[in-house]
């Protein structure tokens, strides 16, 4: 497994060692040692998604108020998706970057992104299938998106006709959620995991 660490801080692209005979493939997509050794801290893991979705669908931007926020380790088991990283800390060296990956049932590289970091993806072929491992169960709450076509972020989601939700669609823009509010700081999000790394956190 090799772990590669994004432009954006708390962002890593993991590519697993895969293992081929004439039964077929395996291979370990997720170490929580491995992981932990990069991100200072173990992932916490309280709940797993699947999501399938139709060519041209995106699903995101969405983050999460932090505390608590939601780390997120991302792959895709059947077809590809460009997946989408999102820096939306205020006050980072690298807000309003974004960075993407490929991940598909060849490679099968998996994506883990931070506490306070967007997140989003592009289903670029039919029925992708994406499983995400969350350090943090789903709170309607404190759940926040932002509207993946912002001309200001000006996202290459590789395809010219997408699909979107009615949440999706109706999100703001990054100058519209900087001025709500709900954007979340750099510095909160740094000490939120520099409590993890210390061992602070009541819920590791």
């Amino acid at each position: 497994m090799r772990l590669r660490q994004l432009s954006i801080d708390g962002a890593w692209e993991v590519t697993p060692r895969q293992h081929d005979d004439s039964r077929g493939t395996f291979l370990e997509w997720y170490r929580f040692d491995r992981i932990a050794g990069e991100v200072g801290h173990p992932m916490r893991l309280a709940q797993a998604n699947l999501s399938v979705s139709k060519r041209g669908v995106v699903r995101g931007i969405h983050f999460a108020d932090v505390p608590p926020g939601q780390a997120k380790y991302v792959t895709c088991v059947r077809g590809a998706v460009l997946d989408v990283v999102v820096d939306l800390r205020v006050g980072s060296p690298t807000y309003g970057v974004w960075e993407s990956v490929r991940l598909d049932d060849n490679d099968r590289r998996a994506l883990y992104v931070s506490e306070g970091l967007g997140h989003g993806f592009c289903a670029l072929t039919e029925g992708a299938m994406v499983c995400y491992l969350c350090s943090d169960t789903y709170n309607p709450r404190s759940e926040r998106r932002v509207h993946p076509h912002d001309p200001q972020l000006a996202i290459d989601w590789r395809l010219e006709t997408t699909e979107l939700s009615p949440a999706d669609e109706a999100a703001p823009s990054l100058i519209e959620a900087r001025a709500s509010g709900i954007l979340p700081e750099f510095a909160a999000c740094r000490a939120f995991t520099g409590d993890r790394r210390a061992g602070t956190d009541d819920r590791l």
